[in-house]
């Protein structure tokens, strides 16, 4: 049973985790509460590669 708990809690942290990055930093906006928060998801934004509109638009 403890298993399963610690599990259900680490994916409800993980979703919270991604909804905060979808809400705030992704749209270049500070989390009004916790601001270190912000900052350690903008950073790893930074770090991941992605594809610029040029990028893509040559893809087609």
């Amino acid at each position: 049973m403890l298993p399963i708990v610690l599990m259900m809690l680490v994916i409800l942290v993980l979703a919270a985790a991604v909804v905060l990055y979808v809400a705030f930093p992704h749209r270049g906006e500070d989390l009004p509460a916790v601001p270190w928060v912000g900052t350690a998801l903008r950073k790893s934004v930074d770090a991941m590669p992605s594809l610029s509109e040029e990028d893509a638009d040559a893809r087609r």
